[in-house]
């Protein structure tokens, strides 16, 4: 089991951003939430045997005082990950910045080999013009005050946008154990397949797992951008009784395919070449996915030749 602490100061969107990920809210629907008035601790199965376990910490300064101190060891011991959350707009940045330097000290002291993910949040209410000038003097200001530790990534998030799923993608595909052997699948099936590009998503969240792309100009913003539609459509056949099994989209340039992959993931696998028949794309996911299921090695030789 992973324990990760989401922390940051009240109204920072902490409980908003983990109830888009994990329980499936629309944006919107996270203008209801009402804030955290106790550790809530949440365990999410991900990717088969590996567990979640997110403690949401709450952000009010007499409830931060109160576990900053006497529930130090209980919250800061066994962390793999702290994932903290800044409001960009928060008008008390002594505050903010004496809050996340007390939790790094703690980290230092019970967990010092966790990994530190810090989310610059709610970056919709900054002018586009203004939006990388902000986020740079905020990431400079934030990383001048980890002492004793090393940020390992800092991004830029809004509930509006796919920000939040780039952030927790590479947050949570820090913490799946075989992610070498699932690189090194997608890699021979795209190769073998002669298709341009796969990609593994999540199952629950929609998160991007990996991907593998045969074609010089890469781009993963496009992957979650499309992690977002999906997970919105996803949300609007659940309201409806209804699931995604499979989805084909095509056209004159690429057919596209969406469809389960193993009782955890999706896979999409995109060809352009108009030679490649469908049935051949299916057999070949079919084949992988018995092999991802065993979490083994496949021989690629097996797979159709397309």
């Amino acid at each position: 089991m992973k324990k990760l602490l989401l922390m940051g100061r009240s109204g920072a969107g902490k409980t908003s951003m983990h109830s888009i990920i994990f329980a499936n809210y629309a944006a919107k629907e996270t203008m209801n939430i009402g804030f955290t008035v106790g550790v809530s601790e949440s365990k999410f199965r991900f990717m088969g045997s590996l567990t979640l376990n997110l403690w949401d910490c709450p952000g009010q300064d007499r409830l931060m005082k109160h576990f900053m101190s006497s529930q130090k060891d209980t919250i800061f011991k066994n962390v793999e990950v702290l994932i903290y959350v800044f409001d960009v707009e928060s008008e008390q940045l002594e505050d903010d910045m004496a809050d996340y330097k007390t939790c790094v000290q703690n980290l230092v002291n019970y967990s010092k080999n966790a990994n530190i993910f810090v989310l610059i949040h709610k970056m919709d209410k900054i002018a586009d013009t203004e939006k990388a000038k902000v986020f740079e003097k905020k990431k400079k200001e934030i990383a001048e005050n980890t002492i004793g530790m090393t940020i390992k990534e800092c991004f830029g998030t809004s509930i509006w946008d796919d920000t939040l799923y780039k952030a927790w993608s590479q947050i949570v595909q820090l913490m799946i154990p075989n992610m070498s052997f699932i690189k090194d699948t997608l890699k021979q099936f795209s190769t073998v397949s002669d298709c341009d590009e796969v990609v593994l998503f999540e199952k629950s969240t929609f998160l991007i797992i990996a991907y593998h792309e045969n074609l010089v100009n890469k781009d993963i913003v496009k992957y979650e951008r499309l992690s977002t539609i999906v997970k919105q459509f996803k949300l609007s056949c659940n309201k409806i009784g209804t699931s995604i099994q499979s989805m084909l989209i095509k056209n004159s340039n690429f057919m596209g395919f969406i469809e389960e992959f193993t009782n955890n993931t999706y896979i999409m696998v995109v060809v352009s070449d108009p030679k490649i028949q469908t049935a051949a794309i299916e057999l070949n996911i079919d084949y992988a996915r018995r092999y991802f299921q065993k979490n083994d090695q496949y021989d690629p030789d097996n797979i159709i030749k397309t």
